[in-house]
């Protein structure tokens, strides 16, 4: 099956409104422990890598590492993408089918990352695929996520957030997604990302033929 052609323009996070001065300054410090953190993990692995030195290397104190991120592993996985896909999924045509703005926003969102933050991009799933604890940490944090889809896919269904259908249509999406993701960190991140997520879509598109 072919993938839905998109029906809109590019969506990007330059094109979102500019945050004010303080949720910037906190988007700086932020991104200041993740690299840091990315830096220390590439020279001395995960498991030696501590909230200190962390903390050191970021120039901000531990307790300051921890009011952001509750874990280490949430430094690697925690991003800023959830606002961004929960107000483009609320401008796609209300009579649009589910899957097909899920695909759009998706794939938009991805474009976007690959383009902007590519390298972090590929250090997160290698560290996915790489360390256990980052990786039973991803199917939890994945909760946070389904909440912000199942919200907004309830309001435009007029069903309630909590509707069975609604948390099995959001869990096929982002289990889908996380499939894809460890599948193309598995082989070496090579290929296409964004196909292979059309494709884990055209999969439940289908109906989960094989």
């Amino acid at each position: 099956m072919a993938a839905t052609p998109r029906t809109s323009p590019p969506t990007s996070v330059e094109a979102q409104p500019r945050p004010g001065l303080r949720e910037r300054k906190k988007l700086k410090t932020r991104t200041a422990i993740r690299r840091s953190t990315y830096r220390l993990i590439a020279e001395q692995g995960y498991d030696a890598t501590t909230i200190e030195q962390i903390a050191e290397a970021a120039e901000v104190s531990p307790s300051t590492v921890f009011r952001y991120f509750a874990t280490k592993e949430d430094i690697v996985l925690t991003d800023e993408y959830n606002p961004l896909l929960e107000a483009e999924t609320r401008k796609r045509p209300a009579d649009e089918p589910p899957l097909q703005s899920m695909r759009f926003v998706v794939t938009e969102a991805l474009a976007t990352l690959l383009a902007t933050e590519e390298e972090d991009l590929r250090r997160r799933t290698w560290l996915m695929v790489e360390v256990p604890a980052i990786r039973a940490r991803m199917s939890e944090t994945m909760s946070d996520t389904a909440k912000v889809l199942a919200r907004v896919l309830a309001d435009r269904s007029g069903r309630g957030a909590d509707d069975l259908e609604v948390r099995v249509f959001v869990a096929a999406v982002l289990g889908a997604l996380r499939e894809v993701t460890l599948y193309w960190g598995e082989h070496g991140q090579k290929g296409d990302l964004i196909a292979m997520v059309d494709q884990a879509l055209d999969t439940l598109e289908g109906g989960l033929t094989l």
